[in-house]
């Protein structure tokens, strides 16, 4: 029988350099706060142009491992960072608009996400970390806050749990969770009816849960973010409707 033959798959040129780089990272040999050469010297090294070596280095800023400082002087250039959060939740964001995800799937994660969070913040959550909390709960509180400001602020609190309970993977993906219904979450809050009472609501639920993970009742908390959770997503599907 002859052999069959099937075309090869040509990579584009700004792949192969992503695919150095990252065979370095993986390598350890490059880390977080590592700078790379100037483009000047590491095209010509990997054997590119520097349009190519560019286009690598906007998507692994894309993706929050790069940041590229334009200019001159100590500071200039591209450096290695360790930032997750802003770019997953930009990531999820756009699937979730697009329909890869559901708002049912949303549901469904952050309740186990945030579940794992609250219960492990009640055993492993220093002081401090509860008392940063507490503040944000208080400019929550504060009269005349607005609904983006809120959303921000409530944003920030369920994060502080998640990264308060140890797993920085979990804070991770719980901001970026709840970064990818951002809008929906505006666009229902905006429309309630009387929003001081809303805000006041959602304000005596924070409240209950920063108590409940003080007084190291983890199934208590995990249950009622549960609730939260459940209770804030039924004003998103009726929005929807």
């Amino acid at each position: 029988m002859p052999v069959e033959w099937q075309p090869v798959r040509q990579s584009r040129t700004h792949e192969l350099v992503l695919q150095s780089i990252e065979e370095r990272v993986f390598a350890g040999e490059l880390k977080a706060g590592d700078r790379l050469p100037p483009e000047r010297e590491l095209a010509p090294v990997l054997g590119v142009s520097r349009s190519a070596l560019r286009e690598a280095l906007r998507v692994l800023e894309t993706i929050g491992v790069l940041v590229a400082q334009p200019g001159r002087g100590p500071d200039a250039g591209a450096r290695i960072v360790r930032n997750p959060d802003g770019a997953l939740g930009r990531l999820l964001r756009l699937h979730f608009a697009l329909g890869s995800y559901s708002l049912e799937d949303v549901l469904e994660a952050r309740v186990v996400l945030e579940r794992s969070s609250f219960e492990a913040a009640a055993t492993h959550a220093s002081a401090a970390d509860l008392d940063e909390a507490d503040e944000l709960l208080a400019r929550m509180a504060e009269p005349g806050v607005g609904v983006a400001e809120f959303n921000e602020l409530d944003t920030r609190f369920h994060v502080q749990i998640a990264r308060s309970s140890g797993n920085e993977l979990n804070s991770t993906l719980t901001s970026a969770v709840r970064e990818s219904v951002r809008p929906l979450i505006l666009r229902a809050l905006e429309e309630v009816e009387d929003w001081p009472a809303t805000a006041a609501g959602l304000g005596a639920d924070h409240a209950e849960l920063l108590r409940l993970v003080r007084a190291g009742r983890g199934p208590d908390a995990a249950d009622l973010v549960e609730q939260h959770i459940r209770s804030l997503h039924g004003t998103l599907v009726a929005e929807g409707d």
